[in-house]
Parts: structure tokens; C-alpha cells; sequence
């Protein structure tokens, strides 16, 4: 190589070497920045991780669980809040100023049996320096004992998540959507949402439904149920239901965007079965003879709350013989409601009083002639006892044409999540057995 180089012309050797001695500084520099700033900024890098590990302290009510020991207690029957305060080395000097001063925001007497109590101090041995009552799972109530005694009622930070479900009908929509393990808010939220188009107490087996819906958490738990987002019923149509809010419109809406709502619901009864159809024919169980049943007797619990399935005004709230302590509604000119066997009336519903859809005009009993808890529901059209269920009403005409488009994006969401539900499905034999021996299962 060096003959090579000798035989290269001075110029070009000048160049070689100049280039040699470049990359050699270049190097130098390199090695020398790594010894000197390498570690720097590795350490650096590591002091900021330990500072951000050290500056996330657990906290809980807003108090530093590193600084403030926290002892929780259920309150029991008969125990005095004064005397765990006493307990916990507040005089009663002191007692008496917090109930003072918690009568305009939350007095102290409000505070009930079940309900978790923490109390807070900075040194484990030492007296109550705060208070915290539970009365929700949404909220809690600070009763601060030092210095100025102060109450405040605080909401909880809520965490939204969106979930889905999907079932199939075996017996009943109740049973069903419990057996997933549903929360019972969310099959009102459902029959809200479709009973005005599904007669959910006529829910046969094979039916499905698919959600979706949110659910609120506090803490990593779950809490309860937000908004239900979609739903999809199918019996023997397919019903959909999308939620939707703007300045202009807030509710339930059809593929199309007219709003479920309609004038009258299904049903005036939640979670319930058809007991006995309108039948020009039946045979009565108490009196033992054929007389026409011009109503749909809907089965549920002593007690269930009974609703006014339109907009009206009472026309009777009495009692009769045959049917019991019973409510008839008028609705238009042309037809009324009638609610019949209740084991007591809702508060204020008098003749002249005037409810709106879904409002509680009653309560399930078996007054008059019945051999069970139910409400014998009666439709009447011009003076005449029609069966309801044969009715149909005109759907409400769809949400303006500029609202549309926005519907439109929001359906497609939420359509989206619907048809991506995988169906509950079930073995042929299941759904192939008896209607009658179905029937039978639900009403026992």
C-alpha cells in the first residue's frame, strides 16, 4: 500500500492525509461525548423516573393516603354518630357545632343505618380530623373538624365505558337478559327504548336482542348503568332503536329517524306476561261460565307500579265489584284506558287529574273478581272494548331533513357495534319445543 501511496501525486497525498486526520478528530469527538454526556443524560433520565414515581401518591377522598390514616365502618342500627365521634376524641362542644353547621348542606341527622362512615386522621392514635359519609355510590359528604368546622357534598369522578350484550328469548325477556347477567336497569332502559313498537310482554321463544349500552365506574368498579346507546329486538320484524342528542332532538329514533315514541306503549306494565288475551270466549275461573274477556291481563308481582300508557286526564279512580279498585283514563274524544284489580292507587290520582305517558297512576293487586296479582288492561275506541294488541298506530313523521345527516353518521356508529354482536345462539331442539309447554313454564 505505501508504494501505492508513493506513487501518487503530492496533491493527492496532501488530500489522503487531510481526510485521515478529519475522521480521526471526528472519532475523538465522539468518544469523548459519550464519556462525558452518556451517563448524564442516562441519569438524568433515571432521576425523572423516580421523580414521577415518587409524585404519584395514592389518594382517596382527596386525602394522601401516605399522610391521613383512613378507618371505615358500616353505621348500625341505633348507634349515635356523636358516640364514635366521642370515641374518637371529639368533645362534645365540638359535636354540637357540626350539627350546626351541617343542617344547610347535609345535616347529620340524615346520615342512616347500612351506610359506610370513614373517619380520617393524621396520626392513627389521634383524634378525627375529618369525616366522609357515603349516601350513593356517586357521591360523599365531608364533614371537616378542623379549626372552622366545614361540610361540602362532593361528586365522585365517573369513568364511562361502552359495553354490549346480546340474548335470545327462552322463557322471558327478564329471564334472559338476567341470565346474561344483566343489571335491571337496563331492561327499562330497553323497554324504553322499543316499548312503544315491541310488546314486550308478548316476547316469544327465539326472539334476540343484541345492546349496546355504558356503564359507569368509580374506582374500577362498576357502579351502574349510563345511557343506552342502540338496541336491536327481533320477533317477527326487526326493531331498532339508536340513541341521539343535538340542540334540536334527544332521544330514541328509527332507522329512518322518526322517533320510537309513539302515542301509546304496548304494555302499562313493565317486566310482565300476558296472563289471559282479549277473548270474546273465555271461560271465567271464578264465576264458571263463558263470558267475553274484553281486556289483556297482565301478570306481575303485588305491588308493581301500573302506568298510563298515553297522555290524559282520570275520568274515575273508584272501586266496583267485579273490578276492583280500578282507573280510567280519557285520552282523546274517541278512546280511553281503563286499569283494572289494583291493590291501591298512586298518590294524587283523582278524578280530574292529569298524567302523561309512563307516569304511575297504580299499584298491582287482586282486588274485585281476580284469582292472582295482575291489571286487567281494557282499550276502548268510540264508546267500544277493541283488542289493543291488534292496533296499529302511525309512526311519528321522521326529524327534520338537516338534522338528518348528523343522524345518519350517528346510526352508522352505532350500527356498526349492533351488527358486529355475535347472536346467542341456541340448539334447534330448544327452540323447536312446544309454544304451549313455553307458555306454561312462564306462567308457572
Amino acid at each position: 500500500m505505501t508504494d501505492d501511496i508513493n506513487g501518487l501525486s503530492p496533491r493527492k497525498k496532501r488530500n489522503i492525509l487531510l481526510d485521515i486526520i478529519i475522521a480521526c478528530c471526528i472519532a475523538a469527538m465522539a468518544v469523548y461525548a459519550f464519556q462525558e454526556f452518556g451517563p448524564t443524560l442516562s441519569s438524568k433520565k433515571q432521576i425523572a423516573e423516580e421523580h414521577v414515581a415518587e409524585t404519584v401518591t395514592p389518594i382517596k377522598y382527596g386525602f394522601d393516603l401516605n399522610a391521613f390514616h383512613l378507618e371505615s365502618l358500616v353505621l348500625q342500627p341505633n348507634q349515635f354518630l356523636g358516640d364514635i365521634l366521642y370515641y374518637n376524641g371529639i368533645d362534645h362542644g365540638k359535636i354540637a357545632k357540626l350539627e350546626t353547621a351541617s343542617r344547610d348542606v347535609y345535616s347529620v341527622r340524615r346520615l342512616k343505618a347500612g351506610k359506610k362512615l370513614t373517619i380520617v386522621k393524621s396520626d392513627p392514635c389521634g383524634a378525627a380530623e375529618c369525616l366522609v359519609y357515603e349516601p350513593d355510590p356517586f357521591s360523599y359528604v365531608l364533614f371537616d373538624l378542623r379549626d372552622s368546622i366545614t361540610v361540602q357534598e362532593i361528586e365522585k369522578e365517573v369513568t364511562l365505558c361502552q359495553e354490549t350484550l346480546a340474548g335470545r328469548i327462552e322463557t322471558s325477556l327478564w329471564n334472559a337478559m338476567t341470565s346474561a347477567n344483566s343489571q335491571h336497569a337496563l331492561i327499562s332502559k330497553m323497554e324504553d327504548a322499543l316499548g312503544w313498537s315491541v310488546d314486550f310482554p308478548r316476547a316469544q321463544k327465539g326472539d334476540e336482542f343484541k345492546l349496546v349500552y355504558q356503564t359507569k365506574h368509580i374506582d374500577g368498579e362498576m357502579v351502574g348503568v349510563g345511557d343506552l346507546l342502540g338496541a336491536y329486538y327481533k320477533n317477527d320484524k326487526e326493531h331498532y332503536a339508536i340513541h341521539f342528542e343535538n340542540d334540536e332532538y334527544a332521544g330514541f329514533y328509527d332507522l329512518e329517524g322518526r322517533a320510537t315514541k309513539r302515542d301509546f306503549l304496548k304494555s302499562p306494565v313493565r317486566s310482565s306476561y300476558i296472563s289471559s288475551s282479549f277473548n270474546l270466549r273465555r271461560f271465567h275461573p271464578i264465576l264458571k261460565r263463558r263470558k267475553p274477556h274484553l281486556g289483556t291481563d297482565y301478570a306481575a308481582p303485588h305491588g308493581t307500579p301500573i302506568r298510563a300508557v298515553s297522555a290524559g286526564t282520570i275520568d274515575i279512580a273508584g272501586y266496583s265489584k267485579g273490578n276492583g279498585k280500578y282507573v280510567k283514563i280519557r285520552h282523546s274524544k274517541e278512546i280511553q284506558t281503563q286499569y283494572l284489580h289494583m291493590s291501591k292507587f298512586a298518590s294524587g290520582i283523582r278524578r280530574g287529574t292529569r298524567v302523561s305517558q309512563g307516569e304511575t297512576i297504580g299499584y298491582v293487586g287482586q282486588t274485585g273478581l281476580a284469582t292472582g296479582p295482575h291489571v286487567c288492561f281494557r282499550f276502548w275506541k268510540n264508546g267500544r272494548q277493541v283488542d289493543h294488541t291488534r292496533m296499529n298506530f302511525p309512526p311519528p313523521k321522521p326529524m327534520a331533513a338537516e338534522e338528518l345527516p348528523q343522524f345518519f353518521k350517528r346510526k352508522k356508529e352505532i350500527m356498526d357495534i349492533l351488527d358486529f354482536i355475535p347472536s346467542v345462539e341456541f340448539d334447534e331442539e330448544e327452540l323447536t319445543a312446544s309454544p304451549e309447554a313455553d307458555t306454561q313454564k312462564a306462567n308457572t
